[in-house]
């Protein structure tokens, strides 16, 4: 087990989609150990696979002291809206209120090729939601109405100069 670097945008890979899990190998195994290492940090909620330089279908969590991970998870329910402040590990520094569902559900599996389903309201909704779009190629800023998106971006401009 291992923290791994967090990759910041640009990175190509953070706009990859992430490859279904087929099975379940050592490097698999070591992938889920790094993920839950990496996002055991304080001010960390989720961390994708993609975020640490890993194309696969799988993001760990903590939220309130519960800390997890899920291996190919899709969202199967959203109900509801909230909009709040949302930031990501790879978009350092920024901070923007993003419109999110305030349920969600997904659903995947663990290493022992068992069903796990992961739901919850507020922060745990935000990030099932976050983490599923890292693992089809998005930041949340793509999110953002045009107008604070186009300020977001240009913001991220900005720090990545200096």
């Amino acid at each position: 087990m291992s923290i791994r670097k967090i990759r910041i945008v640009p990175d190509p890979v953070l706009r990859t989609p992430c490859d279904e899990i087929r099975e379940i190998t050592p490097a698999v195994k070591h992938l889920v150990d790094d993920l839950l290492e990496t996002v055991n940090d304080p001010g960390r909620a989720g961390l994708s696979a993609n975020q640490i330089g890993v194309s696969f279908r799988a993001f760990s969590y903590n939220i309130n002291g519960r800390i997890g991970y899920i291996l190919n998870p899709v969202i199967e329910e959203l109900k509801g809206e909230q909009y709040d402040d949302e930031g990501c590990l790879s978009v350092p520094g920024l901070w923007y209120k993003t419109r999110r569902a305030n349920y969600a559900r997904a659903c995947g599996i663990d290493l022992d090729g068992k069903t796990v389903v992961l739901e919850g309201e507020g922060l745990m909704a935000r990030m099932i939601q976050h983490e599923c779009d890292h693992l089809d190629g998005h930041i949340y800023l793509d999110r953002l109405e045009k107008d604070v998106r186009r300020q977001a971006l240009r913001e991220l401009r900005n720090n990545m100069r200096n």
